[in-house]
């Protein structure tokens, strides 16, 4: 397996930004949406950067018949963000008391990115799983959401404790999103993003074309 880059790696934040401006649209006229999320984020989370949204039309165009994404989050307010990472890292603390804090601050990122790189901060992150012709989700091997502690791992996107179909179908859901330009958070099969940091140094471009400034009216 080649290595896991994390969202707390010294990296990632050194990427830099060149905001380009595109507008946070509303997915819903475009894409099946999940409302599990909706109490969270009170409907900021059906929003995705232009960019992002075009790629998702596109890698959807490339699933075969009778498969469609499901939409389950994109943009995510900086609170909100900042409360799931404090949330998740007091879990871990509570667990690993002898924990340094830049363990806790590395393993928390394995589940929530720390706050001031987070993509779906940057309207540049989707959470998303696959449907049937008849909206009912495929088995991907995890509950969406599932924290790598509740799943033994298996919310890895390569994780090896799963089923056969699970893992077919998270490759078929990998092979369109990829070849539409989106890039995965290999600690979560779920999680795919266009624009934001990780994608920038995840691909090699010299800089992230999302960020966070602006976003917050929403």
């Amino acid at each position: 397996m080649s290595e896991i880059i994390l969202m707390s790696d010294a990296r990632v934040a050194a990427v830099p930004v060149e905001e380009n401006g595109e507008p946070l649209v509303d997915v819903r006229d475009h894409l099946l949406v999940d409302d599990r999320k909706h109490a969270d984020s009170l409907g900021a989370e059906v929003h995705l950067r232009q960019g992002v949204l075009d790629r998702l039309l596109r890698a959807q165009a490339l699933l075969p018949e009778g498969l469609r994404l499901l939409f389950v989050e994109g943009y995510r307010p900086p609170a909100l963000q900042r409360h799931y990472f404090k949330q998740y890292a007091e879990e871990l603390r509570a667990a690993h008391p002898d924990w340094s804090a830049d363990r806790i601050r590395a393993a928390a990122s394995r589940f929530v990115s720390p706050p001031e790189i987070a993509p779906h901060s940057a309207g540049a992150a989707v959470d998303l799983t696959l449907v049937d012709a008849d909206g009912r989700e495929l088995d991907l091997g995890t509950a969406m959401n599932a924290s790598p502690e509740e799943s033994d791992g298996a919310c890895y996107t390569g994780a090896g404790n799963i089923t056969e179909g699970a893992r077919a179908n998270r490759a078929l859901l990998g092979a369109a999103l990829s070849a539409a330009g989106l890039v995965n958070y290999p600690t979560e099969w779920w999680h795919w993003s266009y624009g934001d940091r990780y994608w920038a140094l995840e691909t090699g471009v010299p800089a992230a074309l999302y960020g966070t400034k602006g976003l917050e009216r929403l």
